[in-house]
């Protein structure tokens, strides 16, 4: 069985206090992502939002996650790779379901920095679309539609 894929990405505004997150998700099932957002929220908890939304029924299987966000890179993967001891005591709601979706997976984090053509830049554009549909509209998350992810390069 090949591994799943998961893109993520966050976009925050801090003199707003909004972000917007949106992943994708290759397995054996297909290709499926959503996007969503909140406001007076930190990057960091949007980050983890969208991680957490990315994992929810995740089918059975080892995880590749690609993402350029230092906080998926930095403290969440510390956390999960067990190269620090526990979560920062902020979003434990949060940390709970990304820690509970990764236990008992073998689990690798690539750096994936945002370029043109890959699924990474279409992340991209969805969390800053969601960032800006919070700021107007309040929180929300809603699955890609499928044409949509029809158009996603570089898989």
């Amino acid at each position: 069985m090949s591994a799943i894929r998961l893109w993520a990405l966050s976009s925050h505004h801090s003199a707003f206090r909004v972000g917007g997150w949106a992943h994708l998700r290759q397995s054996a099932d297909g290709l499926a992502g959503a996007a969503g957002g909140a406001r007076h929220i930190t990057s960091e908890r949007t980050a983890l939002a969208g991680l957490a939304a990315a994992l929810k029924d995740l089918p059975a299987g080892d995880l590749v996650v690609h993402t350029d966000s230092a906080i998926v890179l930095g403290p969440i993967r510390a956390v999960i790779l067990g190269e620090a001891t526990d979560p920062p005591e902020a979003d434990l709601d949060l940390w709970v379901q990304v820690q509970t979706a990764f236990k008992g997976r073998t689990v690798s984090f690539v750096r994936a920095p945002v370029t043109p053509n890959t699924p990474q830049a279409f992340a991209a554009a969805w969390a800053e679309l969601a960032r800006d549909k919070a700021k107007t509209h309040g929180p929300f998350a809603h699955p890609i539609p499928r044409p949509n992810l029809a158009k996603v390069q570089g898989l």
